[in-house]
């Protein structure tokens, strides 16, 4: 497992049933707890003739919270927060709605279907890796263009945009300590003819990984 942070790269939802219980999950990136307070209150209101609304969130390093909502105590809100403290994940809020359909689990079980559940979310949502990027311009000839594409990539780089003029500009994000090796491998593709210009850096998440 990489050490890198990660936080979830989008929102999502999932389900599935359990010995007919039915278990409905959200997650969301988040930046505060009051934002995570915010959508734990709004999926309580939504569902609010479920039996249970389980939740955790991580904010940063230090914030943890979490609650089984009246399932037996270690069965739900721990289990949801172990899902994301394993893949290093963070400013995360997940909320997983139970319908109750009459049949007991037992702990083991409700465990086992409140981690699944926070599993299921994350894989939906998908995670980013928060690292530092750099926005950069590499202008080049029609002729380079999809080596110089490959070349993006392979540094781990994300095309942003394309301006297509006498020759074409692209604008890519690439991981800051990547910038380098790419100017390299540019210069050796282009015989000292393309040159990417630097224009900022920022440390914020990367393209969606799968879970």
């Amino acid at each position: 497992m990489s050490e890198a942070i990660r936080v979830p790269f989008q929102a999502a939802e999932s389900e599935f049933t359990e010995k007919r219980s039915r278990f409905i999950s959200h997650i969301w990136k988040v930046e505060s707890e009051e934002e995570a307070l915010a959508h734990i209150k709004a999926v309580k209101s939504r569902y609010y003739d479920a039996r249970h609304n389980c939740w955790c969130y991580i904010i940063g390093r230090s914030v943890v919270r979490y609650s089984d909502d009246g399932e037996p105590q270690g069965t739900a809100g721990q289990p949801m927060l172990k899902v994301f403290q394993r893949e290093n994940v963070t400013n995360v809020c997940c909320v997983v709605t139970r319908y109750f359909g009459g049949i007991l689990l037992g702990a083991g079980g409700l465990t086992r279907a409140y981690s699944r559940g926070a599993r299921d979310a994350l894989a939906a949502a998908g995670a980013a890796e928060l690292g530092e990027w750099a926005a950069v311009e590499i202008p080049c000839a029609y002729g380079l263009l999809e080596q110089v594409k490959l070349e993006i990539a392979a540094a781990g780089g994300t095309v942003d945009a394309a301006d297509y003029g006498a020759a074409v500009t692209l604008t890519a994000s690439v991981p800051a300590e990547n910038t380098g090796n790419l100017q390299k491998r540019l210069t050796e593709l282009s015989a000292g003819g393309v040159t990417l210009a630097e224009l900022s850096r920022s440390f914020r998440p990367g393209p969606r990984l799968e879970i």
